[in-house]
């Protein structure tokens, strides 16, 4: 299968591009830089230079493709609301240039404003949160509407493994910034996890396997309570852990108190997909998680 990805180079696009060449699949990467390219190459790799800005270069490589993964998103906070649009205009794009065809879509979105507070599952519809920008679950329903064959992948909040640059070593730098691991009140608010490789081996298998669901969730823990992931970064740093209010973890405290389990029994039942990888707490007791 002809595969194009963007965000190729990411944290899960890269280890998507990995399973793919390891399966036999052609895969073409989105590259922005020289040096990204030459990961991407040496993967085994296609490669596309361009940014999701340059909606020609992405229309033309969907149009040439069996199938397409949507996996980038700028993460930069601070330009939230723009990096939104930017990646809404990527999904019709990419969408557009399937229209009318069989040939697949996947959209990466999240779980954590999916059912808060109680265990979401495949079948939850999205609701619109006029405070949280992103729209690629929203803009994967529009294409379905029209006809497009598209799915989308729900991550859970951690994607872990050595090299993991998201949310949690945010709170491991929060915790040695401040002296304190901490929580939200008795930080049993739950948060699901998956392991990179396991998340990865999804997208595979929602593609060989044929989309028949408009959303499939990457979730191996249904829900950690962040108490003990503070418990655990905090034992890790010899820092203690401790319950603190929201104003202490500033921009990120709706994320932390965010309660947020979520099951995956549909897309395992479906697709055959087993997480092997560690699971989250376990990963974190690993010291390549604390680089000095």
């Amino acid at each position: 299968m002809r595969i194009f990805i963007t965000g190729a180079t990411g944290w899960v696009g890269f280890a998507v591009v990995d399973d793919l060449v390891a399966a036999g699949h052609q895969v073409t990467g989105l590259a922005r830089s020289g040096e990204k390219a030459a990961l991407l190459g040496a993967a085994g790799a296609e490669v596309l230079r361009g940014t999701l800005d340059d909606l020609d270069i992405l229309r033309s490589a969907a149009s040439a493709a069996d199938a397409v993964i949507h996996t980038a998103f700028n993460h930069d906070f601070s330009r939230f609301a723009e990096n939104a649009e930017q990646d809404r205009r990527a999904i019709e794009t990419l969408g557009s240039a399937l229209e009318g065809s069989d040939r697949p879509l996947l959209v990466t979105s999240g779980v954590a404003l999916l059912a808060p507070g109680r265990l979401a599952t495949e079948a939850d519809v999205l609701q619109p949160d006029p405070s949280f920008p992103r729209r690629s679950e929203f803009a994967a329903n529009a294409l379905a509407e029209r006809g497009v064959r598209v799915a989308t992948i729900r991550l859970a909040p951690s994607v872990h493994g050595i090299g993991d640059h998201g949310f949690i070593p945010m709170l491991i730098a929060m915790a040695r910034e401040k002296g304190v691991a901490a929580y939200i009140g008795e930080g049993m608010n739950r948060w699901p996890g998956v392991h990179r490789l396991d998340a990865a081996r999804l997208y595979r298998l929602v593609l060989e396997r044929g989309v028949t669901e408009p959303a499939y969730h990457a979730i191996a823990d249904e829900g950690v309570p962040f108490r003990d992931i503070a418990e655990m970064i905090g034992r890790r740093l010899g820092l203690p852990a401790g319950s603190r209010d929201a104003g202490h973890f500033g921009w990120f405290a709706r994320f932390a108190g965010l309660d947020m389990p979520a099951s995956s029994e549909r897309t395992r039942s479906l697709l055959g997909w087993n997480p092997t990888g560690p699971d989250l707490l376990t990963d974190l007791d690993q010291p390549g998680y604390y680089p000095s």
